[in-house]
């Protein structure tokens, strides 16, 4: 059997690549393909071996969706989001919990933002009580983007804590729970498969050791784990998409001619400048990412602070670079069937995640300037 990342690729061209347009154009979960990855050790690259897991770390992780994002957005949304809920589960969740991940057969996904904290991650309204009569906890929340809720076995939640101080709690909560509501089907701008719907909990009942790590160190344990861990392979997901437009857009220009001039559009020297600054920012981008992977593997001392920017240096550039393709290819740009406006449409949802852009340029600040990343600096 070939490892996961060696069958990636097959994966790729044989399931994820050629459903893409469709997942699209549908807004249908990419089934397929998450069960082909399953099935090829990709779900459970992450988890550790001693569970049966690939034991593979954040460079891989960051590989493996950098190359679903250049087929499809959707796939790589989802499992991004699958990657960064099982570094947490890894780390405090349950021995059967973290072997059924590593089987390959249980999608997990993060269930932090919420309707009355928005991007706010880090302020969960959500309450977490504990039942007097049994020691049970009960979770009241209204989770506002949940991707693949519906097709996720287990969500890593956030709450208030149960009794403890602190801002956070965090909790494996299977996503068949009794008193959870998944919201309506998610009808979106782009990324429209990844299915990230509004999650309700009414009165949800989980056992206590359901809690992953300390009651009250959830904001801890997000900084230290999860964000890292989205921040890194959000990178890669806006990599992978620039990647691909870069490649639809040199393709075109290479095959569009100019018949009155006997000459391809690749040979015009504006499109030529405009190309180049496209190229420089997928390569300035690819080179920020691997410095972030450098530093963290070399625990370089500003490693924490290229954590924090490789998110916004990518997403802003995906949002640069998809414009200009479109720029660049003009009309067939608009044509569904060249890809480019799908990858436009799809590079615009990292700029809006939690955290957001302009959040992340605030801890950037804060951090250079050695204040608190929250509170009152």
């Amino acid at each position: 059997m070939p490892e996961p990342l060696d069958a990636l690729s097959a994966v790729i061209q044989q399931v994820d690549g050629p459903a893409a347009a469709d997942v699209d154009r549908d807004a249908t979960f990419p089934d397929a393909s998450i069960a082909a990855l399953g099935d090829a050790g990709i779900l459970g690259l992450v988890s550790s071996r001693e569970v049966g897991g690939g034991g593979a770390g954040l460079d891989a992780a960051a590989t493996v969706v950098e190359q679903l994002a250049h087929a499809c957005g959707s796939t790589a949304m989802i499992v991004l989001m699958h990657y960064a809920a099982t570094a947490m589960i890894e780390a405090h969740g349950s021995d059967e919990l973290r072997r059924s991940i590593a089987s390959g057969e249980h999608l997990t996904t993060l269930a932090f933002s919420e309707a009355g904290s928005r991007s706010h991650f880090w302020a969960p309204q959500g309450t977490a009580a504990r039942e007097p009569s049994d020691g049970a906890v009960v979770l009241d929340a209204a989770k506002s983007w949940v991707t693949a809720a519906e097709h996720a076995s287990t969500y890593v939640w956030s709450s208030t804590p149960v009794e403890q101080s602190g801002p956070m709690t965090l909790w494996a909560v299977p996503s068949r729970t009794e008193g959870l509501a998944v919201g309506p089907a998610f009808e979106g701008f782009g990324l429209r498969g990844n299915e990230s719907v509004p999650v309700t909990a009414v009165g949800a009942r989980v056992p206590r050791d359901a809690m992953l790590g300390a009651d009250g160190a959830g904001l801890d344990l997000a900084l230290q784990i999860v964000l890292p861990w989205f921040l890194i392979l959000s990178g890669a997901f806006s990599l992978g998409l620039m990647e691909a437009v870069a490649a639809e857009t040199r393709g075109h220009l290479l095959a569009t001619r100019l018949d009155h001039l006997d000459q391809s559009l690749a040979q015009q020297p504006l499109t030529r400048v405009d190309f180049a600054r496209l190229r420089i920012d997928v390569d300035r981008t690819r080179a920020f990412l691997s410095d972030t992977l450098g530093a963290l593997s070399s625990a370089r001392p500003d490693a924490m602070l290229r954590v924090l920017e490789v998110k916004a240096v990518a997403a802003e550039a995906a949002v640069t670079t998809t414009d200009l393709a479109m720029k660049l290819c003009g009309g067939a740009a608009f044509r569904k069937e060249v890809g480019i406006e799908r990858r436009f449409r799809d590079a615009r949802a990292a700029r809006v995640m939690a955290p957001t852009t302009d959040a992340l340029l605030d801890f950037v600040g804060r951090s250079v300037f050695d204040q608190p990343l929250l509170g009152d600096a």
